[in-house]
Parts: structure tokens; C-alpha cells; sequence
């Protein structure tokens, strides 16, 4: 018993040692665990084995019980998916370093990726090695009752390769896809389902990216109840989830919407989803609504392993639809379903890739699970595919889906700053994604449609201009020569957050499904747009600089993207020079006789790492020289600088009278290491001298940790404003003329219309004191 609990309890380390690996935390490369699983064969030693002779069933077992070491239950069943049991990447390439070692079965991570069912791995060895014993298949766990998908045998003399490559599918996917599509012949025939919007959902999926955002637009926008299928072990679990999914993607989780919610502990990858008898009963009869999104997205598994959750699954839930009372299934597919490279055209009724060119197993599963359910309409079942591609950040939130391709490509655009050559991303936010399927799902007459969810497409000029806006200027690389420079860097320096994009950058079969994305077409979507307009929803707008701000934002503070420091090359920059006078605090002004009155000149250069602080902070970075003789004989160095450009939204001080046109702080230091500060701001008051006040600026200085011991004015000499700050406007030199032009307007426009926005603010509030016909004065009205 005792040995029982040790292994438990280092089953359950081990997990959690993977998982954490897998996230990232540990930085090991594939080689790196890899040679960590070799080298610890000595202590696995009294555990070794040895081989089993090559009977099928036997090495089927024995490998079984090698895997189970890797899953949180501490068991696999021969033919029991590996992932599907909890398995992980990590614990993937440890049982790969296990088998070689205490087996001596040499297997190719891909391999295990593919289809991680110990059957299928020791049939694969029998067949490499030459024995010719049978593996014994089990039934497949089909996700309609009473209808199971065939043994996949020897594949059909038709789709038999005459050699292997790595832009056709494997066979053995191939008989399979076909057998799974047969299953949807067998669903039952239905009516049409009443054309009214719905009233009980059942959602799949909730605690997924796009899901959650999903749940909250269908009980925003409509009076739905929602009904939400959780993997959980129980009622209890299954909304703890729930709700720590909702919160971890920055969404509300109130007492309101727990009032209109009801999750439901279940799979979607077991027969009746997991639930008992009654219950599915139950929901069959009550629900007149299905919204599946759920779906299983890994770049590096294959179709074996995928399809319990993403085509299965999907059967499963046009099964549930077809019984009872009858009910629309909503499909949230992908434009995955494209993923063949060359294909022409994405348009919302274009053909689908050819099948055996999908390399990838999540492309294959769901272009076999949007297929299925084709077929499923022939049984008189109302079936809507929704398409979308790449799923952006959200664009108030800055919500993002850490697994997401597109969101891995765009960290390592922003971090690395080289870009690979790319025709169209297809990419979305999430909030506009989620709306318009919410806005699908709720309107009777979009039914029975397909609809591309991709937004506007953006192109490689696209995003090369936007990271060059935001200060993020990126070299073009050729797809292959930016892969292995992306993944020198990824391994170089390892980044716990971007480590599936380096799974992905070393997988053969995701790399085709990268290329196919990068190359592919940009898809149209017509029906999409037609609808949004129909119901008066915000048009789609390409997912530029400005929609990605917050998500760049999160990214970074992730530690996913680098955003422009002031450190970094300036984007645009410019001089400034002022001179003025400065006394000691409490003198009546600085030319009084007797005072220790002295000039003080800045030397200063005005900077912007990118546009983004000036959206976000509304802040210039300052470098440059102070000369002022009264504070120290010699010239101070700016060590730290910054301007606030209308601080606090111009919030006027002294009885209103004066409304902030900028702020400056600066920390300085001498030779010697000794260090001062500098505070100064501009206000804007209602006279007439509006020039001078644009340029002048009212300081204060002192040694640091001690309050201020000079004030003054200085000024911006008015024959040098014009010269320095827009004719003397400098550009970063990588951009191009019509970028640098584009800077240096885009800085004047923002900056001029800042000012007069402050200027503006004391005229507004006197004219407002001249219409005012109280006859009592306020005590500030005395002193104007």
C-alpha cells in the first residue's frame, strides 16, 4: 500500500513539474528535456523492464503502462488518447525519452503528436521494425450512441501514397476522416426548428477564449437562459471554473449573470456529452439553442488525437439538436477549413481544401467536423457554420488567448522585430468576433448559413506601418530564414510565455500549417457583411495599431511583446532651447536689486519612442544640458526627463485661473555624482499674449531630497520656435519618406490640437463668468 501511495505521489509531482515546463517556467527547450530524460536512465534503472517480445498486444500494454506514469489518473488504457487522459507536450518528449531507454523503441516526437494511442504506437514500431503481429484495435468511443466508427484497417488502394510527404495527409488519417464523416449519415431525420430567437442555449466551450466573451454577448444581447457545459468533476468545480475563466479574461461573473446561468458538469468528448441519461433527456426536449465552440486547439497533435473532442464532439451535439423538440446548431468552424497551400479563393461558399492537403491534425478535425454536419443538413437539421480566423486581442480590455497563433506571430513580431514575408493575416478582435456571432445565433433569418468571422484582412505593409507607428520598426525576412532566426532566439533566450510558438516553430506538420496561413488568400466574407449592416452592428474594421493598443499593452506587461522604452532609438525628435531668470524663493521677482538673480538657459532635445506613450501617457522624454550658475557653476546633465502634455486633462489650478498646458520634471547631476531636480509647467490664462505663453514656462529647482531654492521663467527665444520644433523635426532614418512624412504631420496635428484644446479651456471659463447674472460675486471674481 505503501508503494501504491509513493507512485501516486510522484505521479502528481511529476504532473505538476510537466505543467509547469509546458507553461514555460522551467525555459527547457525539446533537446534540453530530452537529454534530461536520457540522462536520467540510472535512476529509472531499477524500473527498467525488459522488452517484451514483439507481440502487439503486449508492447500495446507494456507502452500503456509507461504512459500512465504521465497522466494525472496514473493509468492509460492501450487505446486511450494520451492528451485526451491529461497528458502534455512536456510529458510527451519525457515518454518518448522512455520508451528509447527502457524499451529501446526509437519514436519521433511527431509521431506521438499524431496519434498517442499506445496501440497505434506499437503498431507503427511493429511495422517499422518488420514484425508482422497484429495490434488489436478496441472500438472507437463514438460520440453517437450505437454508432461507432469503424477499425481503421489498411487504407484504400485510393488513397494510398506511394511515398511519404510532408504536404499530404497519413493514411491512416485519411480512412479515418472518411469513416467519421459516415457517422454523420447516421444521425436522425428532424423538422425545421421554429423561427424564434432562442430562449434556453446550451453553450459548449464557455471557458474558452472566444467562449467566454460568447457567453457574456448572449446575455447581453438577448433574454436567453444559458446552459454551460464545463469539464468538471461536478456541479461545484464546474463553476469555480466557470468563473475564474471569466475573470482571468477580464470579464464580469455577477450575481446577475449566475441568475441566468446554469453550468452543467460534462465532456463533450463522451457519449451523451458526458451526462446521465436523464439529464440528456432533458435538454433535448428544453433547449432550443446549441452553440458549440468548443474544440481542442493544438497546432502539434494530430487527427487521431483531435477528433474525440473536435469532430466527435461536434456529432454529438448535432445528435442532441436532432432529438426532441428541433433545435438550430450553431458551429463555431474555423478558416482552418482553407488551410491548403495555394488554394484561390476563402469566400463564405468557396470550396473547402482538399482533404488529404491538410497536413495539420486540428485543420483536418475541423474541416471534417464542418463536412459532417453538411451532410447533417440533408437530415433536415439547421446547421450554421461560423468562421473566424485568427482571434485578436480585445479592443477595450486587451484580453488576449496566450495560445493563440496569431497572438504568438504578433508577440514575436513586436519582440524580435523582424517580420516574415506574409500575403494576408485573417485576424479579428474578439469582442467583434463574439458579437456578431452572438447577433447570428439570435436572429431566426441568419440561420443555416456560413459566415467568415475574419474582420478586414490585414496585409504585410499593414502591419509593417502599424509597428512602425507604435515605434516598432521591423525588418522583412523570408518565411524560412525568419523561422530559424525566431527560434535561434526562442532557444537562445528562452521566454516562458512564447514556449508553444517554439513547439510549433519545430514541428514539420505545424510549420505547413503556418505556411498555409502566411500564404493563403485574404478571405472575403460577403454574407458576414450584409448581416452586419442589416442589423446595424459595427462594421468590421481592420485590426490595426490602435485595436491592438490594450492588447499590446497586456502582451507586454506578459512579458510577451516589447513596447518602445525611451532607452530605445527616438522615433521622432527635436531640439528645444529656452533662457530666463531664476532668484532665490521668496525674492519679489528675479531682477529685484540685492538678490543673487542669475540666468538659467536649457539645452534640451524633446524625443518620442513611439506614438504609443503619447496616446497612452501623453508624455515626451527629455535629455539634455541645464546651465544655471545661481544652482551650480557648471553646466547639469539631464540624467531623467519627461513632459506631460496637458497633465490631468488640463485641470486648471489657482481659483481656476490657470489651466495646465504642460508639465515638466527633470532630475540632473554634476560631475561629481550629485543630483538636482527641475519642475516646471506651462499654463494657459485668458490674455491676450497666447504666443508668450506657449513658450514660457515657470520653474522651480532644488537639490534632491530638499525643497526648492530657486524660481524663475524661462522662454523659448520666438525666432528659434519655429526652426527647432517644426522644421528641425527629426525622423527615425529606417523609415521611409512618405513614413517620415507622415510622423512629422501626425506629431503637429496631435500637439496643436493639445494646445489649443488648453488655450481654449480660460477662454471658455470667463466667457462663461461674463454670462453669469448672479449679483454676488464669487471672491475669485474680484481679483479678474
Amino acid at each position: 500500500m505503501r508503494e501504491v501511495n509513493e507512485n501516486v505521489s510522484a505521479a502528481a509531482d511529476q504532473r505538476a513539474t510537466a505543467e509547469t515546463i509546458e507553461r514555460g517556467g522551467a525555459g527547457l527547450t525539446v533537446t534540453d528535456l530530452l537529454a534530461r530524460v536520457t540522462g536520467s536512465a540510472e535512476t529509472s534503472a531499477a524500473h527498467t523492464t525488459p522488452p517484451p517480445p514483439p507481440d502487439g498486444e503486449t508492447l500495446a500494454a507494456t507502452i500503456a503502462a509507461m504512459a500512465g506514469r504521465y497522466v494525472p489518473s496514473g493509468h492509460l488504457v492501450p487505446d486511450a488518447d494520451f492528451f485526451d487522459a491529461g497528458g502534455t507536450s512536456v510529458n510527451a518528449v519525457e515518454l518518448v525519452g522512455a520508451l528509447e531507454d527502457e524499451l529501446g523503441m526509437e519514436i519521433d516526437l511527431d509521431e506521438v503528436f499524431a496519434d498517442a494511442r499506445p496501440t497505434s504506437l506499437a503498431k507503427r514500431h511493429l511495422e517499422r521494425t518488420g514484425a508482422t503481429t497484429a495490434v488489436p484495435q478496441t472500438a472507437a468511443h463514438g460520440a453517437i450512441q450505437a454508432v461507432e466508427s469503424p477499425a481503421v484497417a489498411a487504407p484504400p488502394v485510393a488513397l494510398a501514397r506511394t511515398g511519404p510527404s510532408d504536404s499530404t495527409a497519413r493514411p491512416d488519417d485519411l480512412a479515418q476522416i472518411l469513416a467519421d464523416l459516415a457517422l454523420a449519415d447516421r444521425l436522425p431525420f428532424t423538422a425545421s426548428p421554429d423561427p424564434l430567437p432562442p430562449r434556453r442555449i446550451l453553450l459548449t466551450g464557455a471557458t474558452g477564449f472566444l467562449g467566454s466573451h460568447l457567453l457574456l454577448d448572449l446575455l447581453r444581447h438577448s433574454d436567453a437562459h444559458v446552459y454551460c457545459l464545463v469539464r468538471a468533476a461536478d456541479e461545484e468545480a464546474a463553476v469555480a471554473r466557470l468563473g475564474e475563466a471569466l475573470k482571468g479574461y477580464a470579464l464580469p461573473w455577477s450575481s446577475e449573470n449566475r441568475r441566468r446561468v446554469t453550468v452543467l458538469p460534462g465532456d463533450i468528448r463522451h457519449p451523451h456529452l458526458g451526462l446521465t441519461d436523464d439529464l440528456w433527456n432533458t435538454l433535448a426536449h428544453e433547449v432550443d439553442s446549441i452553440v458549440g465552440v468548443a474544440a481542442a486547439v493544438d497546432f502539434l497533435r494530430g487527427y487521431q488525437s483531435l477528433r474525440a473532442g473536435n469532430v466527435l464532439g461536434a456529432l454529438t451535439l448535432a445528435e442532441l439538436a436532432a432529438t426532441g423538440r428541433p433545435k438550430p446548431l450553431h458551429h463555431i468552424s474555423s478558416i482552418a477549413v482553407f488551410n491548403e497551400v495555394g488554394i484561390p479563393a476563402m469566400g463564405e461558399d468557396d470550396p473547402l481544401a482538399h482533404i488529404d492537403r491538410l497536413v495539420a491534425g486540428y485543420d483536418q478535425t475541423k474541416w471534417a467536423a464542418e463536412v459532417a454536419l453538411r451532410r447533417a443538413r440533408d437530415h433536415g437539421l439547421v446547421v450554421t457554420a461560423l468562421r473566424p480566423g485568427g482571434i485578436g486581442g480585445h479592443t477595450k480590455t486587451g484580453a488576449y488567448n496566450p495560445q493563440d497563433l496569431s497572438s504568438g506571430l504578433i508577440s514575436a513580431f513586436g519582440r524580435f522585430r523582424t517580420v516574415p514575408a506574409f500575403r494576408y493575416l485573417n485576424a479579428a478582435p474578439v469582442d467583434w468576433v463574439s458579437r456578431v456571432a452572438a447577433a447570428v445565433i439570435c436572429e431566426p433569418d441568419a440561420w443555416g448559413f456560413d459566415y467568415n468571422l475574419t474582420g478586414v484582412p490585414n496585409t504585410l505593409d499593414d502591419v509593417v506601418r502599424d509597428m512602425a507607428l507604435g515605434g516598432m520598426h521591423v525588418r522583412v525576412q523570408d518565411w524560412d530564414e525568419w523561422r530559424t532566426d525566431a527560434l535561434a532566439r526562442l532557444q537562445a533566450e528562452p521566454i516562458p510565455e512564447l514556449a508553444f510558438l517554439t513547439r510549433v516553430l519545430q514541428s514539420p506538420t505545424a510549420l505547413k500549417l503556418c505556411e498555409a496561413t502566411l500564404k493563403g488568400p485574404a478571405a472575403t466574407a460577403d454574407r458576414t457583411t450584409a448581416l452586419v449592416d442589416a442589423l446595424g452592428l459595427p462594421p468590421a474594421s481592420r485590426y490595426d495599431a490602435r485595436a491592438q493598443l490594450k492588447t499590446f499593452e497586456r502582451l507586454a506587461h506578459d512579458g510577451l511583446a516589447h513596447l518602445p522604452h525611451k532607452d530605445d532609438q527616438p522615433y521622432l525628435w527635436f531640439t528645444e532651447t529656452t533662457e530666463g531668470t531664476v532668484a532665490p524663493i521668496g525674492s519679489t521677482t528675479p531682477t529685484t536689486p540685492g538678490t543673487s538673480a542669475g540666468p538659467c538657459t536649457m539645452s534640451l532635445t524633446l524625443s518620442i519612442a513611439s506614438m504609443h506613450q503619447l496616446v497612452t501617457d501623453r508624455r515626451v522624454d527629455v535629455r539634455g544640458k541645464v546651465t544655471c550658475p545661481a544652482l551650480h557653476p557648471d553646466p547639469l546633465t539631464v540624467a531623467r526627463g519627461d513632459i506631460w502634455i496637458r497633465p490631468e486633462e488640463g485641470i486648471p489650478h489657482r481659483h481656476g485661473l490657470h489651466h495646465q498646458l504642460l508639465r515638466c520634471h527633470l532630475e540632473l547631476t554634476d560631475t561629481d555624482g550629485t543630483r538636482w531636480w527641475l519642475e516646471g509647467h506651462k499654463y494657459a490664462r485668458p490674455r491676450r499674449d497666447l504666443w508668450r505663453q506657449t513658450r514660457a514656462l515657470t520653474v522651480q529647482l532644488g537639490r534632491e531630497g530638499e525643497p526648492a531654492s530657486l524660481a524663475g521663467e524661462v522662454v523659448v527665444p520666438a525666432d528659434s520656435y519655429v526652426r527647432d520644433q517644426i522644421d528641425g523635426i527629426k525622423v527615425d532614418p529606417r523609415l521611409t519618406s512618405q513614413e517620415k512624412r507622415a510622423a512629422k504631420l501626425t506629431w503637429l496635428a496631435w500637439f496643436g490640437l493639445e494646445m489649443g484644446r488648453g488655450l481654449l479651456g480660460p477662454f471658455a471659463r470667463a466667457a462663461a463668468d461674463l454670462l453669469d447674472l448672479r449679483r454676488t460675486t464669487t471672491p475669485t471674481e474680484h481679483h479678474r
